[in-house]
């Protein structure tokens, strides 16, 4: 199992960057990084009334240590692009970020007006050993706040390493199946599932994914997805 540890970064910002500068997507709102305007990318015009899938979650998300256009919401929108689905995705992680953070935050990605919200929370919560009930109400409460406005949720689970204890460990993993059945979510068991471990579809911390890993995740969620899309388009 993956030793998670450097998802948390105790120094990075749990909230959006200040309005002074704050990350944008291709219309001009301060959401998060538009992933089908990155460098490297055709310039096309898109359409602002495209969809839009937000990628809500921490380092996994933001895709730390990789160039912007390896990171997962970025080979999601080239994954959904061939596939010929209209949708935007937009990169809202935060690395460091934990649940509580997260709270903070939803007004901020509500703000994209998303269709979609894949939600990966809750890693950095295990690492520090909160509370599996805060950490599952918080994920609640985003959950909530996410239906509340119409959004199709996504949970992406996350496991932690057996030194945590088996007790901690299985009730960690088992708060993201309960709150998939309760809130009818569709539910992605473990989000590194086949990366998690292995070296070659690792940076060199041993903990997060190389674009190839990011890759390899996108595949796996991909299937998840599309059923999703097919309801949204």
């Amino acid at each position: 199992m993956i030793a998670l540890s450097g998802c948390d970064r105790s120094s990075a910002p749990s909230s959006p960057p200040p309005s002074s500068s704050p990350p944008r997507d291709g219309i001009g709102q301060s959401l998060g990084i538009d992933v089908t305007s990155q460098p490297g990318r055709p310039k096309t015009q898109v359409s602002a009334e495209r969809p839009r899938i937000v990628a809500f979650g921490n380092s996994l998300t933001a895709g730390l240590g990789v160039a912007l256009d390896e990171s997962y919401p970025a080979q999601l929108q080239r994954k959904l692009d061939a596939a010929g689905y209209p949708y935007r995705v937009v990169n809202a992680g935060v690395s460091g970020d934990t649940t509580a953070g997260g709270i903070r935050r939803v007004s901020w990605v509500l703000n994209s007006k998303p269709s979609i919200v894949i939600l990966e929370l809750g890693g950095n919560d295990g690492l520090r050993g909160l509370s599996l009930q805060e950490t599952k109400s918080n994920l609640e409460r985003i959950i909530q706040q996410l239906h509340n406005a119409s959004v199709t949720v996504v949970l992406a689970g996350m496991k932690l390493p057996p030194n945590y204890g088996k007790e901690y460990t299985s009730g960690f993993e088992a708060l993201y199946q309960a709150l998939a059945k309760q809130y009818h979510l569709t539910l992605i068991p473990f989000f590194l599932d086949g990366v998690a471990g292995s070296s070659s579809l690792n940076q060199a911390d041993g903990i997060h994914p190389t674009g190839e890993g990011y890759r390899l995740i996108v595949e796996k969620i991909f299937p998840a997805l599309e059923p999703l899309l097919e309801r949204n388009r």
